[in-house]
């Protein structure tokens, strides 16, 4: 017999520690890029997962064994009606804490976004006119522009709620002054999915993944249970001889949560982008999401996150794998009923 193994690969990766609860449904994108842009543009638009299926579509990665044949692809249907952008703001460069804020400006919402379930009493003191013109006044030491923008979940057919979800929007491409007027331009009306991305592109997909609760070493970095003809009388589902204490290592398994993280996805292709949610949803609905009723966007593979949770789609932050030639070109779409799946 030979001399028994004393090495193996370790159990689950230490790039995603630590492994706690996301803070918010709602995720904070940490990082911008600065792509290569000719006229200001948001850098982030948020949809709704919606479900997945399958299309059939022409191999256009070079190099490929497949180039240019008819290949089968995993897709994820996400559904994105128009944002309203809400306010505009602005950033300065402090010597000591970084970028901070210099002043906000907002417009009155309109009526039926029904702001007022997700911000009570908006904030005093912000009048869009004065803090506009103090934006300007500073525009030598702006740094960043950036919105506030609110989804309509009221337009979304697999959702009920009505509360809109809020989040912070990069504007990039041009000076500042030109990134200033773009999003006065633009503050307090619907912009579509189609004014951010095209057909074709990579982006990144940000969201909250499913959430598992508290479970235990085995189920959440996948160690081997100790055999059970043992005497376990301290249980046969823990590390080591005696449960880690004080001195354990950080990177010992442990029992904690499971899900409910904030995950990014990089370099997933945007293969559709449509405005008649209908024509994409299948035979009576999505499972536990229903029927795609306003814009929707279809990214290769998977994205993070169970359905009908909020996933923000981001400029990328990394090379892509490929430069493609064009739009990609959609041979068949699966539209069979998933009710029986």
């Amino acid at each position: 017999m030979g001399a028994r193994k004393k090495s193996a690969a370790r159990h689950g990766s230490l790039g995603v520690r630590p492994r706690k609860r996301a803070s918010r449904i709602v995720p904070r994108v940490r990082s911008w890029p600065d792509p290569q842009l000719s006229q200001p543009k948001l850098l982030a638009f948020p949809a709704y997962k919606a479900g997945m299926t399958h299309v059939m579509m022409i191999d256009d990665r070079p190099h490929s064994p497949t180039y240019g044949k008819e290949v089968f692809t995993p897709v994820t249907v996400l559904e994105a009606p128009p944002i309203i952008p809400l306010a505009i703001r602005a950033y300065v460069l402090h010597p000591i804490r970084g970028m901070i804020t210099l002043t906000e400006a907002w417009t009155s919402p309109p009526k039926e976004l029904e702001i007022n379930r997700k911000v009570s009493t908006l904030p005093e003191g912000l009048e869009h006119k004065n803090n506009l013109d103090k934006i300007r006044e500073s525009i030598e030491l702006v740094k960043d522009i950036r919105v506030i923008v609110a989804t309509q979940p009221k337009l979304v057919g697999g959702l009920s709620k009505k509360k809109p979800d809020l989040l912070e929007v990069r504007i990039y491409g041009g000076s500042i002054e030109d990134r200033l007027n773009y999003a006065e331009s633009i503050l307090g009306k619907p912009v579509s999915v189609k004014e951010v991305f095209d057909v074709g592109m990579w982006v990144d997909t940000i969201a909250v993944t499913k959430g598992h609760g508290f479970k235990g070493v085995i189920q959440r970095f996948g160690v081997r249970e100790l055999p059970r003809w043992h005497k376990h009388r301290k249980g046969s589902r823990k590390i080591g001889a005696r449960s880690p204490g004080i001195g354990a290592l950080s990177t010992t398994p442990q029992a904690g949560q499971m899900g409910f993280h904030r995950r990014t996805d990089f370099n997933k292709r945007i293969l559709i982008i449509g405005e008649n949610g209908t024509e994409i949803t299948p035979k009576g609905g999505f499972v536990r999401y229903g029927v795609v009723k306003s814009h929707y966007v279809v990214v290769e593979g998977s994205v993070p996150g169970p359905k009908k949770r909020i996933v923000i789609l981001r400029y990328p932050v990394r090379p892509p794998p490929y430069i493609p030639e064009g739009p990609p070109k959609i041979t068949y779409i699966n539209l069979e009923s998933q009710q029986g799946a």
